[in-house]
């Protein structure tokens, strides 16, 4: 059942996604006395408003599909109820594959991430390459006057 709904989500974040080529966050947000679930789609940079919290998403990164699965968020939470002042209640990495780790403590909410989109459908990021050239590696105390040292007779038996 819960591979369903997250299939069902992702297939809804990729729709309402397509326009939209910013790096983004999808959450899931739980109002504990109503027992409701919402999507929250979280541009990252962007803070999006769910009840009363200001969830602000400002790092994500999932593994690629050929690694086991995982989603890492960097998020920031602000409760504003009308009777209380402003303040932030969670600063912290969420992560999909275990929501309970770092959960944030509110009374009526609970927010935890499901994944990532970090690139526009079928558009690759360019690999980052510093260099094209070959590069010789040496240790921090070598010198262009050390060779090899030869093998004591019998060594390689």
């Amino acid at each position: 059942m819960r591979t369903f709904v997250l299939a069902a989500a992702a297939l809804a974040f990729a729709a309402s996604a397509q326009a939209d080529t910013r790096p983004t966050l999808m959450l899931r947000g739980l109002d504990k006395i109503t027992g409701r679930s919402f999507d929250i789609v979280a541009p990252l940079g962007t803070p999006v408003k769910f009840a009363t919290l200001t969830v602000t998403a400002r790092y994500c990164y999932s593994t690629p599909q050929s690694e086991t699965p995982e989603t890492a968020a960097f998020v920031q939470i602000d409760d504003a109820r009308p009777d209380k002042p402003m303040r932030r209640i969670f600063s912290g990495w969420m992560y999909a594959s275990s929501p309970g780790l770092n959960g944030m403590q509110h009374p009526l909410y609970d927010v935890w991430a499901i994944f990532c989109r970090t690139n526009a459908p079928g558009q690759a990021a360019p690999p980052v390459v510093a260099s094209h050239t070959p590069v010789k590696v040496k240790s921090p105390d070598a010198t262009d006057k050390e060779g090899l040292t030869a093998l004591p007779e019998g060594a390689d038996q």
